[in-house]
Formats: C-alpha cells, sequence, structure tokens
C-alpha cells in the first residue's frame, strides 16, 4: 500500500491537473474557457495551465489563446480539395483603408507570423504627383491561373476547388520556383528555424492553418480557410475598423465585411468600376479592388516620421 507522502500527493495533484486540462483540449486545442473577455471585448493576460500534444504541461498567457480550433484539422485530402460549394472571393476598397495596418496585425497574431512576416502588407500609393497618394493592401491573390502551382515540382502549392491556393509545408523541398513564378511577391521562406510559442505547438499541422511552419519551406497568405470551414470571416477581414476588406463566396454573390455590411458582389464591382491587380498578366487573381475615389481622409505627409513607419513605400517598391 501506498503511503501519502509530501511527493505522491503532488503526484496526485498533477495527475489530476493533466486530467482536467485535457478534457479542455480537442484536437490540441482551447476551449472558451480558457479565454476571458473584458467590456470592450479584449482578451485578458491571465496565466492558464495547458497540455501540449507531446503530453508537457506549460503555462501560456490566455492572450495567445484567443484564435481557438475547436475541431481537429482536417485530412490532407479534404484540406488538398476545399469547402464544398464555395467559390472565394475579396474585395478591397481603396477609399476606405486609412493605412492603419490593422489587418496585418490580425493576420499576424491569427498565424502567428513574425514581426519581418506580413503576409498582407499596406503600401503607401501614389500614382502621379498631382494625385494625393492612397493605401494600398495587398495579400496573396490566389488566383484562377496561378504560375506558383504550375512549377512546383512536388505538387506542395496547390489550388483548390473553392479558388484558395494552399501550400502544404510537410511536402515542400523549399526549390523557391514558387516564389520566382509568383508575379505578386507575396511568398516568404523560412531562412531559419522558426520560434514556435507553446500556443503554436499545441495545434496539429495542416495546410490550412498554415503553422506550425518548418524551416527550408515557403509560406503565404492563406485565406484562413480553417475559420472560413466554420462561417467565420479572415482575421483581415475583422480586423479591419474601416470595413474596407470584404470577403465572401462567388457563388453566392455576396461578399461581407468588418462591420456587417453585406452587399451584392456582382453589383458592388460593376458600380464602383473594379479592377485586379495587374490582370493584364492573365493570372486572374481572386481579389478586387475599388478605386481610391471620393476619399475622406486626408493627404498622407510622405515626409512624416510615423507616416514612415506604417509602410512608407511608394508605386515604384512594388514594381514587380
Amino acid at each position: 500500500m501506498q503511503k501519502n507522502t509530501p511527493d505522491n500527493e503532488r503526484r496526485k495533484f498533477l495527475k489530476s491537473s493533466v486530467a482536467t486540462i485535457t478534457a479542455g483540449v480537442i484536437g490540441g486545442s482551447v476551449i472558451n474557457s480558457f479565454v476571458s473577455c473584458n467590456d470592450k471585448g479584449e482578451t485578458q493576460g491571465e496565466k492558464v495551465k495547458v497540455l501540449t500534444p507531446d503530453g508537457k504541461l506549460v503555462e501560456v498567457n490566455s492572450t495567445h489563446l484567443q484564435h481557438e480550433h475547436n475541431a481537429p484539422p482536417v485530412s490532407n485530402t479534404e484540406a488538398r480539395k476545399g469547402i464544398p460549394g464555395k467559390k472565394f472571393v475579396m474585395v478591397i476598397d481603396l477609399a476606405k483603408c486609412d493605412g492603419c495596418g490593422e489587418c496585418t496585425k490580425a493576420c499576424q497574431k491569427m498565424h502567428f507570423t513574425p514581426p519581418d512576416r506580413e503576409w498582407i502588407k499596406v503600401f503607401t500609393m501614389q500614382d502621379n504627383e498631382k494625385l494625393a497618394p492612397y493605401y494600398f493592401p495587398k495579400p496573396c491573390f490566389h488566383c484562377d491561373n496561378p504560375p506558383c502551382t504550375k512549377v512546383c515540382p512536388v505538387d506542395a502549392t496547390f489550388k483548390r476547388q473553392d479558388g484558395i491556393v494552399l501550400i502544404d509545408n510537410e511536402r515542400c523541398i523549399g526549390c523557391r520556383f514558387c516564389m520566382v513564378a509568383c508575379p505578386y511577391s507575396t511568398r516568404f521562406f523560412n531562412w531559419d528555424r522558426p520560434e514556435e510559442s507553446a500556443a503554436e505547438k499545441m495545434i496539429p499541422y495542416s495546410p490550412e492553418q498554415s503553422f506550425p511552419r518548418k524551416v527550408g519551406t515557403v509560406e503565404k497568405c492563406d485565406f484562413c480557410p480553417h475559420v472560413m470551414r466554420e462561417g467565420k470571416l479572415p482575421a483581415c477581414v475583422t480586423g479591419c475598423p474601416m470595413g474596407a476588406i470584404y470577403m465572401g463566396d462567388e457563388n453566392e454573390n455576396a461578399v461581407t465585411n468588418s462591420v456587417g455590411v453585406t452587399v451584392q458582389l456582382s453589383k458592388l464591382l460593376e458600380d464602383n468600376a473594379a479592377y485586379r491587380y495587374l490582370e493584364e498578366l492573365g493570372t486572374k487573381p481572386r481579389v478586387y479592388y475599388l478605386p481610391p475615389k471620393n476619399r475622406k481622409y486626408p493627404k498622407p505627409d510622405m515626409n512624416n516620421e510615423k507616416e514612415g513607419e506604417k509602410k512608407n513605400h511608394n508605386h515604384e517598391s512594388m514594381n514587380m
């Protein structure tokens, strides 16, 4: 019979804690009870104990767990096929964009990307010296005729039936042919072994989530298909306070922004003379832009240091 020594009591407590925490972890994901919010909907920075897939008990800040993954990742076959019946499309209204960069921050938080990894960049543009500058968010364009998929020798980057282009980092060999083929320069290469947070380590890899990232592989904007399977909008869309980014289903002919405005896609594109960036290349991007007409914001100060810290690029910096 085992005595109730202090060491045995500690072991019992640890086993009980692990069992309790494991009940709150489904498919390596954290349930809602680990996330608390204040009156403004912001997450609190309390410490919580979670169990990683390799069986380690770790303590992390709850703010790192606010992006929940309640269901296990889909199979590789499902990830390659896409969401049935959907044809995703994005619309960016340049007249509404104020260059705040919140879309970039939301994307980095969702995908655990480091500061030097901006899957959606916000450029300051000026078509000519007589016109006022404007802001230009640039994600991956998820082309219907993507050059990147044609040059990949191992089928690591692929086009899905729902319009999304993804990268399977478990298949990627790091040849970077896709980076050369992409005319939009929206892909990044992991030169070093990425640092992983405790929250990342809890999430099993899936091409739909694009993390945990792997050294020697390519990554990019993925349109957040893992949240759209749950009927939610991508991080960049929900993170935009101006409602400048719309996302929706072309088959339903409707797109929605962060402020809850849902509009008819075809009418929005026709009424605002929408265009696709460098569409003359024949890539058929799935991201449309509405011209920066009737803008409500003052002319950006191109010499302002604070402005420069945001994304002080001119049109020439996007000459790809």
